[in-house]
């Protein structure tokens, strides 16, 4: 894939209730939707997608994962991402993500 498509959105933080306590944003259902149309076959194993995700002044390269309980893609945050910008669980932030 050699041209890169940005998506911009507004999500709250959310932590998975489970083992390991991760913390998600999910990318709006109709945003999902098109991504998935659109760039299926770039998917990799468990519905994997490789990425650029931008917050604030921090940028990193990520997977999208899409989750199909949920149907929709969910960008995982790491640790150094929220401690940098100070993210925290259910606050609203503006993502750019580069697929």
């Amino acid at each position: 894939m050699n041209s890169k498509i940005q998506y911009k959105f507004i999500a709250p933080i959310w932590q998975y209730a489970g083992q390991g306590g991760w913390y998600f944003v999910s990318l709006p259902h109709e945003l999902s939707m098109e991504i998935r149309e659109n760039l299926k076959l770039f998917e990799e194993g468990w519905g994997r997608l490789k990425v650029t995700a931008k917050i604030e002044n921090s940028e990193w390269k990520t997977s999208i994962w899409f989750d199909t309980k949920m149907n929709t893609y969910l960008l995982p945050l790491k640790a150094e991402i929220r401690k940098k910008e100070k993210l925290e669980v259910n606050a609203n932030i503006n993502i750019a993500i580069l697929v």
